[in-house]
């Protein structure tokens, strides 16, 4: 109403309907305005439980980059301590099968009510030994037969072994992209990069075997690493002058004398 004049300007009629309506309009609009801060705004980062997405990526990454290291930093200290065995005379150490070893008591397992036919099967194979993979027979067919080799890459053969043209391995062609795997035990000798054979890996083994691996794309292990058989070494590649397309050369060495690979492995 107006105050000099008492005359009314403005009403207004209440009624449960339209106080309904209003209270209701009131409620979904700071609902709604209260979700597009969360959902839309950074002032969600400042809720319970509503963290950056972004932060929780680099909170994984770096974990990983940090398992990575400790992995790294363990390995570095394991070859470590290898080569100062070495160099005292004492030999490589592995960590891996001396911890199983210590963990695992394989004197004290023992086999309860065994049947005669048992006994007499386990008295015939520790007998004859057919499955020890480093024995001391000599002879290089012998010798070199007696170990379980992995075949590096599964592919087609281009250039058979041929020590008359000096070609001292095979040739395989396989898949871009095809990981190189490690055919025995051993330790990298030689990982480097050559005008000729491209990136090029080499593996000492025990009694004697060499193993080499050329015209890699990349090389994935460094000189010291002890690796296992069937281990990655490298990625298949086209590197190199002596070459005509993506393939391994492939070589295997015994008493410093090449052997052909196709006698004790399938390609």
């Amino acid at each position: 109403m107006n105050d000099e004049t008492f005359e009314e300007k403005v009403s207004l009629t209440l009624s449960p309907l339209n106080v309904f309506v209003f209270t209701g309009t009131i409620i979904i609009s700071l609902i709604t305005f209260t979700i597009y801060i969360i959902a839309f705004t950074p002032l969600r980062e400042y809720i319970p439980g509503y963290a950056d997405v972004n932060m929780r990526r680099k909170l994984v990454a770096l974990t990983f980059q940090t398992d990575s290291l400790t992995q790294k930093l363990n390995s570095r200290d394991r070859f470590l301590l290898n080569l100062r065995n070495i160099i005292d005379g004492n030999g490589a150490i592995d960590s891996t099968s001396a911890q199983q070893q210590e963990f695992i008591r394989y004197d004290t397992i023992r086999f309860q009510n065994a049947s005669p036919d048992d006994s007499a099967l386990r008295a015939l194979v520790e007998s004859q030994d057919r499955f020890t993979l480093t024995d001391g027979v000599s002879g290089p067919a012998s010798s070199i037969s007696s170990f379980y080799f992995f075949t590096p890459v599964k592919g087609t053969i281009t250039s058979h072994f041929s020590p008359k043209t000096k070609h001292y391995g095979i040739d395989i062609v396989a898949s871009p992209n095809e990981v190189i795997k490690n055919t025995l035990d051993g330790t990298v000798v030689l990982a480097d990069w050559t005008s000729e054979t491209g990136y090029i890996i080499a593996v000492q083994h025990t009694n004697n075997l060499f193993s080499i691996y050329k015209h890699n794309s990349a090389l994935l292990k460094s000189v010291g690493d002890y690796v296992k058989a069937g281990e990655v070494l490298a990625i298949i590649g086209n590197t190199g002058e002596l070459t005509s397309g993506p393939h391994l050369h492939f070589e295997l060495w015994y008493n410093g004398s090449p052997v052909n690979p196709i006698d004790y492995m399938t390609f």
